[in-house]
C-alpha cells in the first residue's frame, strides 16, 4: 500500500521563488520565502502525479501522472489552469513523459528518444519533433539569449558525452544547419542546467566527479570544477541568478557551492603533484553542507547569498553562506507539514 505523503519529485519554477511537490496524492505548490504551502491539489482531481513543471508564478501547471493512482496514463501531458480549475490541455504521446519545460511561448516534452516543440500556450501546435539518443532522464533545457526572443534548446547529443546545441533562429523544420555540438564528458551526460541568460551551460557525467561550464555562445569550455573523486549521482545543478555561483546535490549527502565569477575563491589542493596529473590542479568548492540526501533533492540559490535544497523526504534546508566559504544554516523545515491543518483538496 502506498504512502499518500510519498514525494515523487520535486522541481523549482524559473526564478527559484517557488516550487513544485508531485506527490502519491496529488500536487502541492510551495512559496518559498517565507516557505508557505499555496495550493494543494488532491487525488480526485489531479491523481497521484508523477512530474510537475511551473510557468513562472503563473496559474498554468504542466502535469505527469504517475504513482499508484494516477487519473491519467503517464504518456500524457495535462495542463491545468489554476483560475478555470480545470484541465485546459490534454497531449498524448507514443510513450512515457519524462520531463516538461515551460516558457512563455514554449512547451516542450521529453520522450525516452524524442523531444516534441509546441507554440504555447494559444494556439497550442506541434512546431516540430527532434529525435533524439536514449535520454531515460528526460534531460533538456530551453532558454532565452538576452537582449532577443531568440530561443535555444540543449539536449544530450547521438555521440556519447556531447550535448547538442540548436539556435534559436532556425526553429524551423529544416534544424540541420542549426545544430552545434560540445562534447562534454567522456560518459553519458547526467545533468545539465542553463544560466538564467542562456549564455552558460553546466554539464556532469554519470561518473559526477567533475562539473564542466561552457559557454553557449562560442561552444567553449570556460571551467571544470571537481565535486569529489569517488564516482557519484548528481541530481540537481544551478545558477545563481546572477551567475557567480554554482550549487550541485548528488546522492553523496554533501551540497557544494562553487564560484563561476572568481574563481580564486575555490579551494585547491596545497600540494602540487605530477603523479595526480590533472587532479592536482581541480577547483573544489568554495564550500559545501551536510544534508541526508538518501534519494534525490533539487538545489538552487535563494536571496543574499543563500542556497535552498528540497529533499524527497520532505524536508527542506536554507544555508547561507560567504566568499570566505563559510556557510551557516538558517532554516531547516518538513514543508509537507507546512499549513496541514489549511490543507484543502479541490
Amino acid at each position: 500500500m502506498s504512502n499518500a505523503r510519498e514525494v515523487l519529485s520535486v522541481r523549482f519554477n524559473q526564478d527559484f521563488s517557488c516550487f513544485s511537490c508531485s506527490t502519491e496524492s496529488g500536487v502541492r505548490i510551495y512559496n518559498v520565502n517565507p516557505l508557505v504551502e499555496k495550493i494543494n491539489f488532491g487525488i480526485t482531481t489531479v491523481g497521484s502525479v508523477s512530474k510537475c513543471e511551473m510557468l513562472n508564478r503563473s496559474n498554468l501547471l504542466a502535469i505527469v501522472s504517475g504513482g499508484t493512482r494516477p487519473k491519467f496514463p503517464d504518456n500524457h501531458l495535462l495542463i491545468y489552469d489554476d483560475l478555470a480549475k480545470k484541465f485546459i490541455l490534454d497531449i498524448s504521446f507514443k510513450s512515457t513523459v519524462l520531463s516538461v519545460r515551460l516558457k512563455k511561448d514554449k512547451l516542450v516534452v521529453v520522450l525516452k528518444s524524442q523531444i516534441h516543440i509546441f507554440s504555447f500556450p494559444s494556439p497550442t501546435q506541434k512546431l516540430f519533433t527532434i529525435f533524439t539518443r536514449d535520454n531515460p532522464k528526460g534531460l533538456c533545457e530551453i532558454g532565452t539569449l538576452p537582449n532577443t526572443e531568440r530561443n535555444i534548446l540543449v539536449y544530450p547529443g547521438f555521440k556519447t558525452g556531447s550535448v547538442d546545441i540548436w539556435e534559436p533562429h532556425s526553429m524551423s523544420k529544416n534544424l540541420s544547419s542549426a545544430k552545434n555540438r560540445i562534447d562534454a564528458h567522456q560518459t553519458d551526460v547526467r545533468c545539465m542546467v542553463l544560466n538564467s541568460t542562456s549564455t552558460k551551460l553546466a554539464t556532469a557525467s554519470q561518473r559526477g566527479t567533475l562539473i564542466r561550464i561552457w559557454d553557449i555562445i562560442m561552444k567553449q569550455q570556460l571551467l571544470e570544477l571537481r565535486r569529489g573523486s569517488d564516482p557519484a549521482i548528481i541530481s540537481c545543478l544551478n545558477f545563481s541568478k546572477n551567475s557567480e555561483y554554482l550549487c550541485c546535490c548528488s546522492d553523496k549527502e554533501t551540497v557544494h557551492i562553487f564560484a563561476v565569477k572568481d574563481t580564486q575563491l575555490n579551494k585547491r589542493l596545497s600540494i602540487k603533484s605530477k603523479t595526480l596529473g590533472s587532479y592536482a590542479s581541480s577547483q573544489w568548492g568554495l564550500t559545501g553542507f551536510k544534508v541526508p540526501q538518501e534519494t534525490a533533492a533539487e538545489c538552487a540559490f535563494g536571496e543574499n547569498n543563500s542556497v535552498i535544497v528540497i529533499c524527497l523526504d520532505g524536508s527542506f534546508y536554507k544555508y547561507s553562506f560567504t566568499p570566505e566559504g563559510k556557510n551557516h544554516r538558517e532554516q531547516y523545515d518538513i514543508y509537507l507539514d507546512c499549513d496541514d491543518d489549511e490543507e484543502f483538496f479541490i
